[in-house]
Parts: structure tokens; C-alpha cells; sequence
């Protein structure tokens, strides 16, 4: 169905992956992201939003729902209602939920406003660089890197042998936690003793640690040679972050307790990170997350960009172009898309250069990416 000024289409992907991920939170075999086409004044644009109910309570269901009650006449009004700079101009000062009065979660959020966004690049002719505030570094004048480094993660489906065989070059090394803490402190002497002292290197617990064993946990993870544990606790456990830093002797990254500004905000008032990690999907679209990395660098935390396991377009262009933005970050993730999926939803399809694990930014206007006709097999409903 269409608008008097725009038509809509939803995608529910779910690509089978080649390569299966697991990590203590989740075991994923395929793809869970929702793709939305936004089509008016002859200009198409693309979004995705990839939920996940572990992290922000929402689900591709759940979200599904909530477009379908969303008034997207009204969007689609407010859209083409304005010169699209001026729109751009307005979704930079006061946010895309205010100028669309949109109200939802997150992942809604998003989803709506990477499709915006992209829908913005194309009618203006902008780089997807130039749909989000400026970086420190465009701000100097001295203009963004031609590579980004990308981390490597080494998930609970591969052995530590082969990961260091075949996954390198290696600039910052992410370890999924098993539920045995010696050996994940084995894997990370390995890595240590093969990486040398430079290459930085995480344990992501995905919430799976409790404060009675955490401290030990994180003693035992740095006499190994770890650099930073990933979101050790459940969920919001301040309190317990705050002692696990001040005991356990490691600095510590948040991830799923850091999904809004006022998480963020809670999270530094209390004491409780180091650093967070900013993902395009979790945190409420590109924007937002802009918003958590201004927020970050103005407390003293670090910030790298992570993404969601298994996203399959628009996401991936995003997280890049904030990466692009702010090359100060710890890290930049970057996906796996590439050994996932053997034929994806999008072209051209986004690449890291597995020679340097570099990654360059995308060409082309907007998020630099088209639907292709394997998509339609994935269509669930036009709005």
C-alpha cells in the first residue's frame, strides 16, 4: 500500500549463514534483520534495524508491530514537505524521533531513520560521511583516513589455532567467553604469546559473569595479559561494575547496558566503564550513536563501533561511515558478512580487505548500497 507522497516496503531477512556464530548470549545460524524501502519523489532509500531481545527487549516481531502503527503518510509528508537539507539540518539539532514525531524503541528508530537517512543521501548527493555531525577529524580540516583497521572475533565456533592460522592480520583480537574462565584465560595467553604486547585484547562475557565470581574472573583474565572484559555482568549491575573495576584490576567495556543517553549517562556517574560499545542498531540509528560518541569523548571513555551479529546492508554502511568520523575509536568491528552470506541482499556488497583487514569507506550516495532482486524473496508486506 502507498501514501499519497510515498511507498513502503519491509523485508524480514534471514539469510542462512555459511559460518555460524556463538557467543554465551546467543547461537546464531542465520541473519534476524528487518530492511525497509522508503520510496518517494522518485528517490528510494534503505534501512535496517537487526533486534535482538537480549539487548534492547525488542524483537524483529515486536518491531514489525510498531512500524505497522506508525503513521508513515505523515512521515512520508514531513519527508518531502522541506528542502532535504533542511530536513538533514533538523534531524542533526534535534533528532529523528522529535522532527518525525515518531515515538518507539530503538530498533523502530532506527530502522526508520537509516532509511531517512539514505533517502536524504540520494536527493542531495551526499556520501553517507556526510549525512551525520562531523568527527573531530573532519572538524581539524585534515579530512578522514583512507583505511580503518578492523578487529578480528574469535567466537566459541573456532578453536584458537585455527583463528590465529587464518584470520589474520590481527589489530585488536575480541574473545567470545566460554562458561571455563581458565580457559579463556588459556585463549588469551595464546593470543598474547603469538600477538606479542601491541595487538589489544578483549573478553566479551556477554552478561554471563555474576558479582560473587566476577572479580576472580577478572583477575584471572589479566594475569593472562587481557586488556579489557566486554559487558562481564547482567545487565545495569552499576554497583557491581564499579567494585569489579576497582578489584578485579581490568578495565571494562559496556555494551548492552549502554543502549540509550540516559544508560550512558548512569553508566559514567557511576563508575562503572571504561569505554562503551556504540552500535548503530542497539543505540537508536546513526545519530543517536553520534550522540553517545560526543558524550563519551567529553567523559574520558573510549568508544569502539561494534556491530550486531549478522546484519545484512544499510547497518553495516553506517557503523562505517560513524567509524570513518571518529577514527579515534578503540575499534571498529566492521561484520563478517563476507564469510556469513554467499550471495547477499545488497550491492554492491560492503568489503573488508581480508589481505590488511582494512576496510575503506563506500562509495556511492547515501548508505552506497542497492536492493537486489534476491531481496524480494524476503518481502513481508508493503505499508
Amino acid at each position: 500500500m502507498a501514501s499519497e507522497t510515498g511507498r513502503a516496503r519491509l523485508y524480514h531477512v534471514e539469510l542462512p549463514m555459511r559460518t555460524p556464530f556463538d557467543h554465551p548470549a546467543a547461537h546464531r545460524r542465520t541473519s534476524d534483520s528487518l530492511v525497509l524501502s522508503l520510496s518517494a519523489d522518485g528517490v528510494t532509500g534503505l534501512g535496517e534495524c537487526a533486534p535482538r531481545s537480549y539487548v534492547t527487549g525488542e524483537t524483529t516481531a515486536s518491531v514489525r508491530g510498531a512500524l505497522e502503527q506508525t503513521d508513515l503518510g505523515a512521515l512520508f509528508a514531513r519527508l518531502t514537505g522541506r528542502p532535504p537539507e533542511e530536513t538533514l539540518g533538523l534531524l542533526h539539532r534535534d533528532g529523528f524521533a522529535r522532527v518525525f514525531g515518531v515515538d518507539g524503541g530503538n530498533n523502530l528508530l532506527c530502522l526508520l531513520e537509516t532509511a531517512v537517512l539514505d533517502w536524504l543521501g540520494r536527493r542531495l548527493g551526499a556520501e553517507a560521511r556526510d549525512l551525520l555531525p562531523p568527527g573531530p577529524v573532519a572538524g581539524a580540516g585534515s579530512g578522514s583516513p583512507a583505511r580503518l583497521p578492523v578487529s578480528q572475533v574469535l567466537d566459541l565456533s573456532l578453536d584458537v589455532e585455527e583463528f590465529l592460522a587464518t584470520r589474520g592480520p590481527f589489530h585488536f583480537v575480541k574473545i567470545k567467553a566460554s562458561d571455563d574462565v581458565e580457559h579463556d584465560a588459556r585463549t588469551v595467553r595464546t593470543l598474547r604469546d603469538k600477538l606479542g604486547d601491541d595487538v589489544p585484547v578483549m573478553v566479551d562475557a556477554n552478561m554471563s559473569w555474576t558479582p560473587d565470581n566476577a572479580v576472580g574472573h577478572a583477575r584471572r583474565l589479566r594475569e593472562a595479559g587481557v586488556d579489557y572484559v566486554e559487558e562481564p555482568l547482567p545487565k545495569g549491575s552499576w554497583e557491581a561494575l564499579g567494585v569489579l573495576r576497582r578489584d578485579g584490576g581490568v578495565r571494562v567495556m559496556l555494551d548492552e547496558s549502554v543502549c540509550t543517553a540516559r544508560d550512558a549517562r548512569r553508566a559514567v556517574e557511576s563508575g562503572a566503564c571504561d569505554a562503551f560499545n556504540i552500535r548503530v542498531s542497539k543505540n537508536g540509528g546513526p545519530l543517536p550513536a553520534a550522540g553517545l560518541v560526543a558524550y563519551a569523548r567529553e567523559n574520558g571513555i573510549r568508544f569502539q563501533f561494534g556491530v550486531q551479529v549478522a546484519e545484512v546492508g544499510p547497518l553495516i554502511n553506517a557503523g562505517r561511515a560513524l567509524a570513518f568520523a571518529h577514527p579515534d575509536a578503540l575499534t571498529v568491528e566492521a561484520g563478517q558478512s563476507d564469510r556469513f552470506f554467499p550471495q547477499m541482499i545488497v550491492a554492491p556488497p560492503p568489503a573488508v580487505d581480508r589481505d590488511t583487514n582494512t576496510l575503506r569507506p563506500a562509495g556511492g550516495t547515501g548508505w552506497g548500497m542497492d536492493l537486489t532482486g534476491d531481496a524480494e524473496r524476503w518481502a513481508v508486506r508493503d505499508l
